[in-house]
């Protein structure tokens, strides 16, 4: 399938982008900068728009959604915008019982460890476009707004939603979800290849609607040794990438990010992914290394620095970006989110010293 003509990639707006080069192995002029969760809690424009409103309903509501993906771009100068959504925003729109409880986080209406539980789950039926219209017109209003400015695409991986489903809301060492997996490998698969058409169609709809690029975000990934990754979740993993991949002739890069995944990081790209995210555990040329030297980069900067005096801060964002320069691409961005506690300035001008270097 052709992306519409509209689309940034199709009339030439984010072609050439830095991002958009970075993640296809080129290099430009400006080292691309964005950060995850840019969008959000580090914000005092994000506490305000998002007062009185609960995280899922802001997540699907096109006007509100929209303006705070747009937020972070307009302050602090980022080379792409992330669309403001949840990994579980594909589950409630799938009719999941699923809410966002301030503190704790994603939290199920009733945990799915059997079976039956997964054949009522197959039952909702496919996300159609008409439940995913919300997603779609916070896209599309995000991206007649941000120019040349690339939006990403957002979602998360089979696993991290399967964890989610088992346990029924956040864990940390996700026993339920790892014990089904080998106990009830049948109903696992089922529940894996449920997910993973969720959340593929949940990327899809976004980069129909104008996103350049795709990210999965794995979560929980990390709790797996390689042997349960490579058998039990990269096929699921796969098959949510499989739902873009029809689009990649038309430039649509796919990046896959996971927390903890240092081991898994050559499993994680050979599922279809086109740039791999590091988290702030592994230095970016030793990932390079491991990658054998043919994948662009994303990463890594600790979030904990972002606390640090900044002469300490500086000179770790330098090494990132010598250490991310061997890479045949190389997008700066953190090991993981913004903390919410985060001086918005901090990250202003750490944005303004990657483009200087």
């Amino acid at each position: 399938m052709n992306l519409p003509s509209t689309h940034p990639l199709v009339d030439g707006r984010t072609t050439h982008s830095p991002l958009v080069e970075a993640y296809s192995g080129r290099r430009s002029s400006r080292r691309p900068v964005w950060f995850m969760r840019q969008a959000g809690r580090s914000l005092p424009e994000y506490r305000a728009a998002r007062e009185g409103t609960a995280m899922l309903d802001a997540c699907l509501d096109p006007a509100l959604s929209s303006e705070i993906t747009l937020q972070p771009v307009r302050r602090h100068d980022v080379d792409a915008a992330i669309f403001f959504s949840d990994i579980v925003v594909p589950l409630r729109l799938a009719g999941v019982d699923v809410e966002i409880r301030p503190g704790v986080g994603p939290v199920m209406g009733s945990a799915v460890r059997t079976a039956d539980d997964v054949a009522r789950l197959r039952d909702l039926g496919p996300l159609t476009p008409e439940l995913l219209a919300p997603v779609a017109e916070g896209v599309a209003r995000t991206v007649a707004e941000l120019g040349s400015t690339p939006l990403i695409g957002f979602a998360g991986a089979p696993f991290t939603l399967a964890a989610y489903l088992v346990e029924g809301g956040p864990s940390r060492d996700h026993l339920a979800a790892r014990a089904l997996m080998h106990a009830d490998p049948d109903t696992w698969v089922a529940l894996t290849q449920w997910a993973a058409d969720v959340t593929g169609a949940f990327l899809r709809a976004q980069v129909l609607a104008g996103a350049s690029a795709a990210q999965l975000f794995d979560s929980w990934a990390g709790s797996l040794g390689l042997a349960d990754y490579t058998a039990h979740v990269a096929p699921a993993s796969a098959r949510a990438l499989s739902h873009v991949a029809d689009l990649a002739a038309a430039g649509v890069r796919t990046v896959h990010f996971g927390t903890g995944t240092s081991e898994l990081l050559v499993a994680m790209r050979d599922v279809g992914a086109d740039v791999i995210g590091v988290d702030y555990r592994l230095p970016l040329d030793e990932a390079n290394r491991r990658l054998g030297g043919r994948t662009p980069l994303q990463g890594n900067i600790d979030p904990a620095l972002l606390a640090a005096p900044w002469p300490v801060l500086e000179a770790h964002v330098r090494d990132v970006v010598a250490r991310g320069s061997q890479a045949p691409g190389h997008v700066v961005n953190l090991g993981h989110g913004v903390p919410p506690t985060t001086d918005p300035d901090v990250l202003t001008r750490v944005a303004a010293l990657v483009h200087e270097i």
